[in-house]
């Protein structure tokens, strides 16, 4: 479809003059460009602008200004470059300063000293081949992970699913000791690693005084074989490129509740919680200075997209799941921790208002 044909239109749908028709087109055309335009959902032929006009028209006219004033000014994009950088940082500043403070607290040196010792460089190459890495989505970008660490870390660490069978844990348990020349060896750190966590939900909550999750997914697949492949004091590492304050500190109340429940033996004895990027604190939407745009969310939402996954986090998602209130879309797909007539997408039902997304979203269940 013509791009300026679809400028011309949203023009008029905004009511915009002309001089503020010329500023608005340099920056749809800029960040369309740069941005948005790589949201993989995207149908061809149909890109930002032109789904953008065709979201604006499903709000009142005294409405639009609002809505387009928060994509304008508030939404934050996460593109494939951005995201790819946040895959690169994990190694070096996350994986290789976890294993320098093993080594130096092992042997009683100080960090510094790990690369200058012969000895404690020795033993941080092995620590570093006593690591494994395992995605828990695809989101988790484990090929760019992989292909950035060539050289590094070896493609027998490297997991590409979370759900591993008894014989492959062999297999990588025989790897290892090849490896490392020692028949008795065992892993150190393991990490699982993901894209996002808006709520910290996706890994771990309890219902019913029953655990789920990603976390408690694993254990149930591998606390029988921990005595077999882990050393007495390893480490379960959950690595995140991108998170919010509140997941994160969701994930670290709730792993310590598990442990407290089940008693020692019956969890992971230590879990360690990362990021490549925390965003603010302050980064959700605050409905009590955003009342114009929440009373909006009211006004055009359909409660038929609170299905059994979003039930679990309360009542009402206007402001997404758990009311994250997130001004956020991630480029391979849109968090249901975004706020919903951002992504939601219904029939219009019963009298209610039919939401059509701005971003359409695929659903991830865990």
């Amino acid at each position: 479809m013509n791009q300026e044909f679809i400028l011309g239109k949203l023009a008029d749908l905004m009511n915009w003059d002309s001089d503020r028709s010329r500023r608005e087109f340099a920056w749809l055309r800029l960040m369309s460009r740069m941005k948005y335009d790589g949201y993989q959902d995207f149908l061809a032929g149909k890109r930002f602008v032109e789904s953008r006009a065709a979201w604006l028209q499903q709000f009142k006219a005294t409405d639009r200004e609002t809505a387009y004033h928060f994509v304008r000014e508030k939404l934050v994009f996460i593109s494939p470059s951005e995201l790819n950088h946040l895959v690169e940082l994990f190694y070096p500043d996350s994986v290789r300063p976890r294993l320098v403070r093993k080594v130096a607290d092992t042997l009683g040196i100080p960090q510094y000293r790990v690369w200058a010792d012969p000895a404690a460089t020795n033993a941080f190459k092995t620590l570093l081949r006593k690591t494994l890495f395992i995605e828990l989505s695809d989101g988790a970008r484990i090929d760019v992970f992989r292909h950035e660490n060539a050289g590094i870390i070896s493609h027998e660490q490297i997991m590409t699913a979370p759900r591993i069978h008894k014989n492959k844990w062999q297999e990588l348990l025989q790897e290892l000791r090849n490896a490392t020349g020692n028949a008795n060896e065992r892993f150190a750190f393991i990490y699982l690693v993901d894209d996002f966590t808006g709520s910290g939900t996706s890994l771990l909550r309890e219902r019913d005084k029953i655990w789920k999750g990603k976390l408690a997914r694993f254990w149930d697949d591998f606390n029988n074989e921990v005595e077999l492949l882990c050393d007495p004091d390893w480490t379960l590492c959950v690595h995140h490129y991108l998170a919010t304050h509140r997941a994160m500190e969701i994930a670290k109340e709730r792993d310590d509740a598990r442990r407290g429940a089940t008693g020692l033996g019956k969890w992971f004895e230590r879990v360690e919680f990362t990021t490549s990027y925390l965003l603010p604190r302050e980064f959700p939407i605050d409905p009590t200075n955003e009342s114009k745009l929440v009373s909006m969310l009211d006004l055009y939402y359909d409660d038929a997209i609170e299905n059994k996954h979003i039930k679990e986090g309360g009542k009402g998602a206007q402001l997404g799941f758990g009311q994250s209130a997130l001004p956020l879309i991630l480029e391979h797909n849109t968090p249901n921790n975004a706020l919903a007539f951002l992504w939601a997408e219904t029939l219009g039902q019963n009298g209610k208002h039919a939401m059509r997304p701005l971003f359409r979203r695929r659903e991830r269940h865990t």
